[in-house]
């Protein structure tokens, strides 16, 4: 038997260091040097933490490590409280924007009929002016698959239709018997209505 004791594997938890959401500041500001920036945004030049937080703390305020990865790490004297708030402020407003665009789709067919074509594409324009992403779907069906290349220029025509609320993420991709694309909705101020007008009722329930 062994005169020396196991380690405790239980004891290593205590030895991790900060989670990546972990901020650094006043004494427990590491770097040797640091990039400061003051309440006003204005940059005051590289110092010793030391320094800089006599500086914060002579304003009634906190030194913060804002970029802990650039070199020298940048440190701006602000209200620590505020600072946490506005964080915390953007990250549910970006979670609410990403959790609010949802992916609608239309279906196509290679020998389509311009009005159902037109029909798909208005209310295509009315998903993407509203926000959503948009999948369009163009399925062959027996033979079709013979003719490859009109599904595509089909799919790649309805991008080029709704290019004026959307654009395609990518090219449109062949999978199994589906030639599919993802267009995203442009920034709000260069979307425009051309098929509807946004008073326009467009039934939204996709074959």
């Amino acid at each position: 038997m062994s005169k020396y004791p196991k380690p405790n594997k239980g004891n290593n938890r205590g030895r991790r260091g900060p989670s990546k959401n972990y901020i650094r500041k006043n004494e427990r500001i590491r770097a040797p040097e640091i990039r400061v920036i003051d309440p006003e945004g204005k940059q005051l030049g590289v110092m010793q933490p030391k320094k800089a937080l006599m500086i914060a703390k002579e304003l009634g305020l906190d030194l913060v490590e804002v970029s802990p990865t650039a070199r020298p790490p940048v440190c701006r004297i602000l209200d620590f409280g505020k600072y946490l708030y506005e964080q915390s402020k953007k990250q549910k407003e970006s979670k609410s924007s990403s959790s609010s665009q949802k992916v609608k789709e239309i279906k196509l067919r290679v020998g389509i009929d311009t009005h159902d074509y037109m029909t798909k594409i208005r209310r295509a324009e009315d998903f993407l002016d509203k926000g959503n992403k948009l999948k369009i779907t163009l399925q062959f069906r027996g033979r079709e698959m013979e003719h490859k290349d009109l599904g595509i220029a089909k799919v790649k025509q309805s991008i080029e239709d709704l290019s004026h609320v959307g654009s395609a993420d990518a090219d449109p991709k062949l999978v199994g018997r589906n030639v599919s694309a993802l267009m995203s909705p442009l920034p709000e101020a260069k979307r425009e209505r051309k098929y509807t007008t946004r008073k326009t009722e467009v039934d939204h329930d996709e074959e």
